[in-house]
This record gives structure tokens, C-alpha cells and sequence, in this order.
């Protein structure tokens, strides 16, 4: 269908769709959904439309979206006009900001907001670097031991110690993190499980049941006021909303609270782990931040900034993001109607080689040098962009800063093994272990990586 365009009346032509019989070499299950979405952006370029079984509603195809402009014209500019309808997380977040819709999700929002930009953001520095400061000496202790250890573990443990102390202002204890080692393992199981959400909800019964009880004790322990040596978290602050706002129920505190586990551990480990297997394979990358300025110095912390930025740039946090046309639109020209399914590809959009030349190569410079990455709106948008974008963008980025401050001087992990490819979930996530030892001379590359 055609919709008008603009004053004139010109009527715009529907968005260009990959032929059914490409369409038909693909499942979306795992890798091969990216595999089709980069089929369908090489062919038909920033905004694309393919067509899985009968199409969506009505037998409408999906349009991909990863030019920038349509980017932003999808998620910034007309966010009215392109809803969330739900998340794929919500058997485990429930109605928690993730996942909320309409006024609910607004009112949880601007709760929330406050919380982590400015001065909110400087209440978590030391509950950062506390948790720092323990990911650090463990790994003094592998490299005296010469233990094995697995490097995405450490960032799981890290980033939920992190969250842990923000929400509740308590160190993460071993018998929490064992428990909610079961977070990890739904947001594993998401993309297998059942189509329907009772036999969904079955299927992880266990590890959610696990995770309730740790909810469920933290609030009871915030509503008798109990608070840790770093004082009260972000917990205490829903808690509090309750007196006023009866939407505030003890569920949706504890979605609130698993959400926030979710989002504010599970991006930020993914990430650091990528990292640290980029640097492997390109330790001229280290050498290259750690020589940029003495330790605790401007240039070095944006140096090691720039390596977590293009780490974002190959496997965004928020990889793929779905809406729901609810208007008649027009989308970098073409006809988009409404009940039609968007997909918004930040993973391709970090990809296209006339924003970033050589797409595949990892090169952390593109973020100090002048012209070094795309000035146009909706070229990087690793958390998304517009009213939706990732709440805990600020936090995600100085925990992860605080904890390389700490590490790459004084260790480089060796590793045993590494993942031969990426899983496609909630995150990208390597798909296989990491185990490694910490380097007997720490300070020394590896010159014959990455070659």
C-alpha cells in the first residue's frame, strides 16, 4: 500500500523486500536470524523488508532498519509512532521497566532516571570501585596461583557484585551469587524455550523460583530498613515509592529489582568479556591505552574508554530492538504501514562501511581522533537512542572504565581456549567458555597475536 507523503500529496512507494526465495535458506533460530538480517541490509541497503512464514499481521513483511537516519527517525524522532510491545525477558522481568508499555512505563522511568545521570551517578563511585577493587585482588590471587579461571565468569561476577551493592549497599555474598547465578541461566534458556508462556514459565520454573526467594528476602530486608556499609541502594528507593504509589506492589518491586539485575550485569559483563578476547587478538590495543597517560590520568581514562567503545561498536549492547508501527508512516521514503513489525539492527548498523571504514576491524581509535566516528545522529547507538534508550547507559560505561583502570596494567589473560562465534540472545554473548591464566609478566604483549 501507498501512503501519501508530505504536503504535495506524493504517494510513497512501499519499502523494497527481499525475494521469498532468499528468505526461504533461513530460520530464525541462533546465528542464522543475523545471518538474514545482514542478507536482507546487503541487498536493499538502511531500510529493508523480508517475510518469515505469513508475514506478521495481515501477512505484512517486517522492515529492517540500519540507516541512520531511519534509525533515528524510528527510535529518537517518532517513538509515538513505533511502541514497544513487550520484551522478549519478560517471563523473567515481568512488568519491570524493560518491559513496561504506556503511562506505567513512564512513571517507572522517570523514577528511576534521576538515579543514574549527574549527581545520582556519583552515589554509586565507591560501591564501583569497592567491587573493583575485589574483581582485582582475585585476580592477584590466579596470577600468584597460576590458577585456571574463566574470564566471562569473572565479568558475570564483577558486574553483579556491582548491581548488587547499587541495589542494596551489600557486597555480593557467595550464597547470593550462586543463587542468582540462575538469571544468567533463563536469560540463556530465552531463546529455546516454548513459544507459549505457560510451558515457558515451566520449563524455568526452578531458576525463577530461586530468583524470587533472593528478591523477595532483599525487600523484606529494605522494608525493615536494613541497609549496608555502603547505605541504602537503589531497593531502599522502591521501597520507599510504595508509601505513595500503590502501583508499587512487593511484584512489581521485585520485577523492578530483576530487571535491574538483568540489565545493570548481564550488558556489561558480555562486554568486557568481548574486550578482553579483542585484546587478545590485538594486544597493540593494551600497550596502546596503558601508554596513553599515567595511572588515574584524563588521557589514559579516555584511551580505555575508547577500547569499551568500539567493544559496543562489534556487539552493541542492545543488538537487535523490535517495534510495532501503530501509525501510517513514512520511513526514509517509503510506505510503512501501520501494525507493521520494525526491527531497528544496531549490530548492522555498527557495520556499514560508509560510516565506518573497514566495519570488522577492531580499532579503539576511531573514538580519539577527529572524524573518527560518524557525527550523524543514529550511526552509534549501542543502548539504543530516544526515550527508550538504556537507562543505565552512564553506569554501564563507568563501571566498566573503573574495573579496566584496575586490570589491564597489571594482568593480561592467556587464554586456553577461546569461542569460535557469538550467540544471539537478550545480548550477544560468546558462545563457548573462556578459560585462561593470568600472564607470568603481565606487562609484556603477545607479538605474535592477532597476526
Amino acid at each position: 500500500m501507498a501512503i501519501e507523503a508530505g504536503p504535495v500529496g506524493r504517494l510513497a512507494p512501499p519499502v523494497p523486500e527481499l525475494d521469498p526465495s532468499v528468505v526461504e535458506r533461513w530460520s530464525v533460530g541462533g546465528g542464522q536470524l543475523v545471518e538474514l538480517l545482514a542478507e536482507v541490509c546487503g541487498r536493499l541497503g538502511g531500510v529493508g523488508a523480508f517475510r518469515l512464514g505469513d508475514g506478521g499481521p495481515a501477512g505484512r513483511p517486517t522492515v529492517l532498519v540500519t540507516g541512520p537516519e531511519a534509525v533515528q527517525h524510528v527510535l529518537a524522532l517518532n517513538p509515538q509512532r513505533y511502541v514497544k510491545r513487550s520484551h522478549r525477558a519478560r517471563l523473567l522481568v515481568g512488568e519491570g521497566v524493560l518491559s513496561a508499555t504506556g503511562e506505567a512505563w513512564k512513571s517507572q522511568r522517570k523514577l528511576l532516571q534521576s538515579q543514574f545521570t549527574g549527581t545520582g551517578m556519583r552515589r554509586y563511585e565507591q560501591r564501583i570501585a569497592g567491587a573493583a577493587r575485589v574483581a582485582a585482588g582475585r585476580w592477584a590471587a590466579y596470577a600468584r596461583t597460576g590458577e585456571v579461571f574463566d574470564v566471562g565468569e569473572e565479568m558475570r561476577r564483577f558486574a553483579l557484585d556491582t548491581i548488587w551493592r547499587s541495589l542494596t549497599g551489600y557486597p555480593l555474598d557467595a550464597d547470593t551469587d550462586r543463587e542468582l547465578g540462575s538469571v544468567a541461566a533463563v536469560v540463556a534458556a530465552l531463546p529455546t524455550l516454548p513459544a507459549d508462556s505457560a510451558d515457558a514459565g515451566e520449563a524455568v520454573a526452578e531458576d525463577l523460583a530461586r530468583i524470587d526467594a533472593v528478591a523477595h528476602h532483599a525487600i523484606a530486608a529494605a522494608r525493615r530498613g536494613s541497609a549496608g556499609p555502603d547505605g541504602p541502594g537503589l531497593l531502599h528507593l522502591l521501597v520507599e515509592a510504595s508509601a505513595e504509589r500503590p502501583e508499587y506492589t512487593d511484584r512489581l518491586i521485585r520485577d523492578e529489582l530483576v530487571t535491574l539485575l538483568v540489565a545493570g550485569h548481564e550488558t556489561t559483563a558480555t562486554t568486557l568479556t568481548w574486550l578482553y578476547l579483542l585484546l587478545d587478538r590485538h594486544p597493540e590495543a593494551r600497550t596502546w591505552a596503558l601508554a596513553a597517560g599515567a595511572e588515574g590520568s584524563t588521557e589514559r581514562r579516555e584511551a580505555i574508554q575508547a577500547l569499551v567503545s568500539e567493544t559496543l561498536r562489534l556487539y552493541p549492547s542492545a543488538w537487535i530492538l523490535p517495534r510495532h508501527a501503530i501509525e501510517d508512516d513514512v520511513l526514509a521514503g517509503y510506505a510503512v504501514e501501520a501494525g507493521t513489525d520494525v526491527v531497528v539492527c544496531p549490530y548492522l548498523a555498527h557495520r556499514d562501511p560508509v560510516l565506518w571504514p573497514d566495519p570488522e576491524r577492531f580499532d579503539p581509535l576511531r573514538f580519539t581522533v577527529p572524524g573518527g566516528r560518524p557525527s550523524v545522529p543514529g550511526g552509534y547507538v549501542p543502548f539504543g537512542i530516544g526515550p527508550r534508550a538504556c537507562l543505565g547507559l552512564q553506569f554501564a560505561l563507568r563501571e566498566s572504565t573503573v574495573l579496566l583502570e584496575h586490570l589491564l596494567p597489571a594482568h593480561v589473560p592467556a587464554f586456553r581456549s577461546v569461542p569460535e562465534g557469538a550467540s544471539y540472545s537478550i545480548t550477544v554473548r560468546p558462545d563457548g567458555p573462556t578459560p585462561a591464566t593470568l600472564a607470568a609478566h603481565p606487562l609484556t604483549a603477545h607479538p605474535d597475536r592477532g597476526r
